[in-house]
C-alpha cells in the first residue's frame, strides 16, 4: 500500500479539527457537562459540514440500493441529519423511522422528512433517540413484534459498539420475516496491507469521530448471520442476499465501501 494512501486520514482529520474545534469549545463553555460527550459533540459539528458532500459521494450507490428496494416501514439506523430520506420512494414507503441518539441532529431529520411528506403528526415519521442496541425501546415505540419491513444502515454500523450483536438483535426481533436489510458502509478491506493500516489508525480515528472504526467487517457480520430454531439447529438468516463494492473505488482506500441487500428467511 502506498504511504500517501496509508496516511490519507490525516488530511481528513486536519479539516475536521479545523471546522469543529472552536464550535466544540463554545459548546463546552456554554454547557460544561458536554465535555463528558466531547467526541459526540465534535462529531456533530464535523457532520454538519461533511454530511452533504459525503452523501453526494455515495449518491449513485445509494440510489441504486435504496430507491428500488426500500418498502413499507423503514427503520433507518443512525439517521444523522436525515439524508437517507431522499433515496426513498414515497409511493412504496409508508413510514420512516429515524433512529438517532444525537438530539442535535433531529431538526435536520424532521426538515428533510417533511419536505417529502413524512410527518410526526400523522405517524408517517417517527424519530427515536435511543440507540440501535435498545431493541426493547424500539419495539415499544413501534408496537412490535416485527414492526419493520426494511432496515437501512448508511455509514453507521462502524460507530456502534458490538455491531455484530446489535445488528443480529435488530434483524431477529424487529425485522419481519421476508423483510430486508439494505446497507452502505465503509468496512475492513480484504487486502491484508490495507486492513493492517485500518487497524493501526482505528484508535486515533475513533477517538475524534465518535467511535467510528475503519476496521469493522460489517458486510461479513451481516452476510454470515445465523439464527437458531426451536430445536437448537443453526441456519443461515437469509433467504437471499448479496453485497458489492463501490464502482471505481481504489482498493487502497482506507474507507473501503460495501453495499448490500439481504432478505430475512420466512419461517
Amino acid at each position: 500500500m502506498k504511504l500517501v494512501a496509508a496516511f490519507a486520514l490525516f488530511s481528513d482529520l486536519y479539516v475536521a479539527v479545523r471546522v469543529a474545534f472552536w464550535p466544540t469549545v463554545i459548546d463546552i463553555y456554554r454547557n460544561p457537562a458536554s465535555i463528558f460527550s466531547i467526541s459526540r459533540t465534535f462529531m456533530t459539528h464535523v457532520w454538519s459540514v461533511f454530511a452533504a458532500p459525503t452523501d453526494e459521494n455515495g449518491r449513485l450507490v445509494k440510489r441504486s440500493l435504496l430507491l428500488p428496494h426500500a418498502t413499507g416501514t423503514v427503520l433507518d439506523i443512525g439517521a444523522g441529519f436525515g439524508h437517507t430520506i431522499q433515496y426513498l420512494d414515497c409511493s412504496k414507503v409508508n413510514r420512516y423511522v429515524a433512529l438517532e441518539p444525537n438530539l442535535q441532529m433531529h431538526s435536520g431529520i424532521r426538515q428533510r422528512a417533511e419536505r417529502v411528506g413524512f410527518r410526526e403528526s400523522d405517524g408517517s415519521l417517527v424519530i427515536l433517540s435511543c440507540g440501535a442496541e435498545d431493541t426493547l425501546d424500539i419495539l415499544k415505540a413501534l408496537d412490535g413484534p416485527y414492526p419493520v419491513d426494511t432496515i437501512t444502515s448508511v455509514l453507521t454500523l462502524c460507530s456502534i459498539p458490538s455491531p455484530e450483536r446489535v445488528i443480529a438483535s435488530l434483524v431477529r426481533d424487529i425485522l419481519k420475516p421476508g423483510g430486508q436489510i439494505l446497507f452502505y458502509e465503509h468496512v475492513l478491506s480484504p487486502r491484508a496491507d490495507v486492513a493492517w493500516w485500518q487497524r493501526f489508525w482505528t484508535p486515533l480515528w475513533s477517538f475524534f469521530l465518535d467511535g467510528c472504526r475503519l476496521d469493522c467487517p460489517t458486510h461479513l457480520h451481516i452476510g454470515e448471520m445465523k439464527y437458531v430454531d426451536d430445536d437448537g439447529k443453526e441456519f443461515g438468516m437469509w433467504d437471499e442476499g448479496e453485497s458489492w463494492g463501490k464502482p471505481g473505488e481504489s482498493e487502497e482506500n482506507l474507507w473501503w465501501h460495501q453495499a448490500g441487500r439481504f432478505v430475512k428467511h420466512v419461517r
